[in-house]
């Protein structure tokens, strides 16, 4: 194998035998073959793939996909029914709640038998300790047996050994999914850090961490690989294929959105009405003109990838300044407002219009929708009508790079709706300067300043 390839999967495969009463055992050893007492489940069938040393890749797929089996594969706790899997490098597993335990022994002994098993001498344990219970954080309870931890404690043990063991490689299940908000942070901080080195293959239900960690994602159907290729494409098929398979089992009717046609004329537009309300950051007239200034272009409306039932079609996509023109470029900090225009073919109840702004990797970074705003009031369209749905908002400041709005319309509530149509990357925003000094994106600040508290001498 290549010293590149830190994972490899050849037509990987597994299987279980599936007895309907505990003496089929027994006849089908001593029939040797010539009769079958089980029925064979096939769990994986023909996995293959490789993962390159220091690339992060996700795991996706639906309850029984066989994620989990996968990872258990490629760390060695299950043997595969065919194929095999070459791994190169030290690898440190984060699989189901409490793997690796003994639940009677303390978790200063787990973290020992651990920290063992994946290949640290007890010196080196010895010497790792205290960092390791600090990153654990669960104070006396490293002295109590790991029978009574919550499943937060167990999963915070757990992490803390294997971030500290020096792996090269990491495999993580959703285990993840039960810790407090703040050990998750950590968590991810750490993931973060690691993956600059270290390659790491992560399992989640969640697409945003998956496209934000990831560089490249597995889809798991059925046992089956469904597709790879980068994690913000894969996950925006995934999510198109749950809401399909969604609404089919609820029995909606769909149909396949039909090809854009070219939209209507739009409406006169109008200059803002009344006076913005906007955070006046006095920094904007010392970046003004200047090479630091948060400059962006906006491209056409471009809708390439899209899904829903199409009974309604988003025809058009663009970004208004103050003065009600159409914005080619724009700055952070400045007022905006995007217009979404859409026709319907049928008659709708209750109108949902929505956005989100996303970064080059597939993460929100925000949106919004029309749901509150129209709560107490629910908007209708007739058939063969068009509407805009407009949102204003102050832009926020960009680090450098390709950022793209995602637009919807759907009808019913926030909860329980039908989706008709969903563009995907319809506006495209280039940031050419960031700036940004901390953060995904800025704000702008009302105000910055440094206060003396100096002491006054009293009279």
């Amino acid at each position: 194998m290549s010293s590149e390839i830190a994972i490899k999967a050849t037509q990987l495969s597994k299987h279980y035998h599936i007895y309907e009463r505990p003496h089929h055992r027994l006849l089908q050893m001593l029939c040797r073959g010539h009769r079958n007492f089980h029925k064979t489940f096939q769990v994986l069938e023909d996995i293959s793939f490789e993962v390159h040393r220091g690339e992060t890749i996700g795991i996706i797929g639906r309850n029984g996909a066989g994620k989990s089996t996968l990872l258990q594969l490629l760390c060695g706790t299950l043997t595969p029914s065919s194929g095999n899997v070459a791994i190169e490098g030290r690898v440190a597993a984060l699989l189901e709640l409490g793997a690796g335990f003994n639940p009677e022994f303390t978790g200063r002994d787990n973290v020992y038998l651990n920290a063992s098993i994946l290949g640290l001498t007890h010196k080196q344990i010895d010497s790792r300790y205290d960092a390791i219970t600090a990153f654990a954080d669960i104070g006396e309870f490293i002295d109590q047996p790991v029978k009574t931890y919550s499943s937060g404690m167990y999963v915070r043990l757990a992490f803390a050994v294997i971030a500290h063991v020096d792996a090269d490689i990491l495999i993580i299940d959703e285990a993840l999914a039960v810790g407090d908000a703040l050990f998750t942070q950590k968590c991810m901080r750490f993931l973060r850090e690691f993956c600059k080195n270290g390659t790491l293959l992560f399992v989640s239900h969640d697409s945003a961490s998956v496209t934000s960690l990831c560089e490249r994602a597995i889809w798991l159907e059925r046992g089956r690989l469904r597709a790879i290729g980068p994690a913000r494409d894969i996950c925006k098929d995934y999510n198109a294929e749950i809401y399909k398979q969604g609404r089919a089992e609820i029995q909606v009717e769909s149909k396949q959105v039909a090809p854009i046609t070219p939209a209507p004329a739009r409406k006169p537009i109008q200059a803002i009405d009344h006076e913005p309300i906007i955070a006046d950051d006095k920094r904007w007239e010392l970046l003004k003109d200047s090479p630091l200034q948060n400059a962006m272009q906006v491209q056409a409306f471009n809708p390439v990838e899209s899904f829903g039932t199409g009974q309604m079609s988003i025809q058009d996509i663009w970004l208004e300044q103050v003065n009600g023109n159409e914005a080619h470029s724009i700055t952070g900090g400045e007022l905006v407002e995007l217009a979404i225009q859409y026709t319907s073919d049928i008659d709708i109840a209750s109108v949902i219009v929505g956005f989100q702004l996303k970064d080059r990797r597939g993460q929100i970074l925000f949106g919004d929708n029309t749901c509150i705003s129209t709560l107490d009031a629910p908007v209708s369209i007739t058939a063969g009508d068009t509407q805009q749905g407009r949102f204003r908002f102050q832009m926020p400041l960009l680090q450098s790079g390709e950022y793209s709005v995602t637009a919807s319309v759907a009808e019913g509530t926030q909860n329980d709706h039908i989706q008709h149509h969903w563009v995907h990357d319809a506006l495209i925003l280039q940031s050419l300067c960031a700036s940004v000094s901390t953060g995904i994106v800025g704000i702008p600040m009302i105000d910055i300043r440094i206060k003396s508290l100096a002491a006054t001498s009293e009279a």
